[in-house]
């Protein structure tokens, strides 16, 4: 079984995301960053498929070269291939991405054969699209379901089921397929020492590649106003009695 992830480079969850001045980018700073939530699931899954079945886990992004900490923290929980399509600029828009991860995923096949399985975060952290796991599976002419919180994997076939209300859906999928992995699936492995060790010397394969600059193109990045709210004291002890029956009536709660 060849399993292929693709992972994003995003903000730590919890960061204060500024905007820079001209509005078209995020101001990076003082930010830390991390693998997608969904896309860690997704490496993890593969890991576990690879445990039990056998074969081996391909980890590829498209970012800039800041990223290849995302792929040996992929490696160092288990994963064997290390694959990066480098970019100058922060984000690319969709099309663009899915462009340039289908050539290079078409690449390593047309030398190493077919992946099993292609497994995409449901969707960014960061930018929230749920566009390019399924523009790849459109261009490399293969079946895709998103949302998927549970797969097995079967001859010839895979099995992914997604959460809906009351139950789940499953679907049957041929492979070679493409799949959207959601957070929850499962719980994502803390990396070993021995891990972390390995990792710092395992290969990063770079793959470049040559993408038509057309597409989508941003406009401008807005950042909402903060809501502000704020606590007022209304006292201490038995003195404060007065001031809560206030605001109380104030809400009409009281009659």
């Amino acid at each position: 079984m060849r399993v292929l992830v693709c992972v994003k480079r995003v903000p730590a969850p919890g960061a204060r995301i500024n905007v820079t001045a001209d509005g078209q980018a995020i101001d990076t700073a003082h930010l830390g960053f991390t693998t997608s939530p969904h896309e860690e699931c997704a490496v993890e899954e593969a890991i576990q498929i690879v445990e039990a079945d056998g074969g081996e886990v391909t980890v590829m992004t498209l970012g800039p070269a800041e990223a290849e900490e995302q792929l040996r923290y992929a490696a160092s929980v288990g994963a064997h291939n290390l694959v990066l399509v480098p970019i100058e600029d922060v984000d690319w828009d969709p099309q663009r991405t899915a462009a340039a991860l289908t050539a290079a995923i078409s690449g390593i096949e047309a030398s190493d054969g077919a992946f099993d399985l292609l497994l995409f975060g449901n969707e960014s952290a960061d930018a929230g699209g749920f566009q390019v796991g399924v523009r790849v599976a459109h261009a490399l002419g293969r079946p895709i379901v998103n949302g998927i919180k549970g797969v097995d994997v079967g001859d010839g076939s895979v099995s992914a089921r997604r959460e809906i209300d009351g139950g789940f859906e499953v679907y049957e999928v041929p492979t070679p397929a493409v799949l959207g992995i959601k957070e929850g699936i499962n719980l994502p492995r803390y990396p070993t020492m021995k891990g972390r060790l390995a990792s710092k010397k395992a290969g990063v394969a770079v793959v470049a590649q040559s993408v038509d600059a057309g597409g989508q193109s941003r406009v401008h990045l807005h950042r909402p106003v903060e809501q502000v709210s704020e606590t007022a004291i209304l006292g201490e002890g038995p003195e404060a009695a007065a001031a809560v029956v206030d605001v109380l009536e104030e809400l009409g709660v009281l009659a």
